[in-house]
């Protein structure tokens, strides 16, 4: 058991010391999507799936959410600037804005 305290200190110590905070703010997000898609599954397992397009709407929209944010994440780390050379992350942040808005409408038109 000390051996696994010892590896989250050591594990949260480095994330706090060593990550940028542009970076903890898309982990954030990235926690904040992850959490809503949780509540959606159990409100649906609990209340049931009545409104099925609502639901499934809404849980695309968090997954697709969830991996565009880790995608920018991804391309935004400054430890992976050499496996995207031509990616700015004022780019990357262009690219993750056009995919929300065109993920978004989709889900908008799949709900009717």
């Amino acid at each position: 058991m000390n051996d696994i305290n010892a590896a989250v200190n050591s594990l949260v110590t480095a994330y706090i010391k060593d990550t940028p905070k542009s970076l903890k703010l898309i982990d954030s997000y990235m926690v904040y999507v992850l959490l809503t898609g949780i509540i959606q599954f159990v409100y649906v397992v609990i209340a049931g799936t009545f409104p099925n397009n609502a639901f499934l709407a809404g849980f695309i929209s968090t997954v697709a959410s969830f991996v565009l944010a880790a995608n920018l994440r991804i391309q935004t780390n400054p430890k992976n600037a050499s496996q995207f050379p031509t990616t700015s992350p004022e780019r990357a942040f262009a690219d993750f804005l056009a995919c929300n808005v065109v993920v978004h409408f989709a889900v908008a038109n799949f709900l009717g």
